[in-house]
């Protein structure tokens, strides 16, 4: 197995929206926001070479979207997911598999390219589109709430496509990589465990934002079911330490990788460092 991080670009989000009811006196100091409120996070996807598969795990926001939709995200950064792919010696025609953690813009926007006025196509031509059976009912029929984040021409026309492929139940969805679904975030979150050189490696998603997330209350205002999430990252942080899982972090700009322990204020970060020091 061979692994690639694909980075795909940044983007900026309101801070306090990000830590939800944690003080921006405290989590300024861990994860700095700029003079306008907003932190700056990536986009930091992941590919699975993996025997005849091409796995990509979420691609980015895409480029698809109008500059009305874009300037409210401040993109930045001098990554993309084709440069990305380029740079792993591949390209978006390689790909087998396309997991989506969910179907928020910024996980999936990178699935679908337009090609005319009102008319998309798959940007992985190839490739099985894989989404949980819970996260695509609540992203096709959206609450007002999350809505603005479940884009139609994100969504739709991969089911139209014919290479929707919708996972209903937990457990190995390819040799190495088992799924399970959290539901704090936002329903049926489908986060992969990659069994790699003796560990597992959990994609963490909006599961843990960044290493900056990891004490209990330090939940995004965007999750749906805040004290679900609660109850999602406890039981996972017990599974965690238990079995010195490494956490993958997708928005996390300062930081690929880390670990957990637990100490007498909870759990909290052992180390962090790039996937590559593995």
């Amino acid at each position: 197995m061979q692994l690639h991080i694909i980075e795909t670009g940044n983007l900026k989000l309101d801070g306090g929206a990000m830590f939800g009811v944690v003080p921006k006196t405290i989590w300024n100091d861990v994860y700095p926001a700029d003079e306008n409120n907003l932190c700056n996070w990536a986009m930091r996807c992941l590919l699975v070479v993996d025997g005849d598969r091409k796995i990509l795990i979420d691609n980015g926001i895409g480029d698809k979207q109008d500059e009305k939709f874009l300037k409210h995200y401040y993109l930045n950064g001098d990554d993309s997911l084709e440069k990305s792919l380029k740079k792993a010696g591949y390209t978006t025609d390689d790909i087998t598999d396309m997991v989506l953690t969910h179907l928020h813009f910024d996980h999936c926007g990178g699935s679908i390219v337009k090609v005319g006025e009102d008319q998309y196509k798959p940007a992985f031509k190839n490739a099985t589109y894989w989404i949980s059976k819970g996260q695509w009912e609540w992203a096709t029929k959206p609450n007002r709430r999350e809505k603005a984040s479940f884009l139609k021409e994100n969504i739709f026309p991969i089911e139209e496509s014919g290479q929707l492929k919708i996972v209903e139940k937990e457990g190995e969805l390819f040799p190495n990589i088992d799924v399970k679904f959290y539901n704090g975030h936002t329903e049926g979150q489908m986060i992969p465990f990659i069994k790699y050189n003796g560990k597992t490696i959990v994609f963490m998603a909006d599961l843990l934002p960044s290493a900056a997330h990891v004490p209990l209350p330090y939940i995004m205002a965007y999750d749906t079911k805040p004290l679900i999430t609660l109850k999602d990252k406890e039981g996972f942080f017990e599974e965690a330490i238990k079995n010195e899982y490494i956490l993958f972090l997708e928005h996390d700009l300062y930081n690929e990788c880390c670990t957990i322990h637990q100490t007498e204020k909870g759990p909290r970060v052992k180390e962090t460092f790039n996937l590559f020091e593995i």
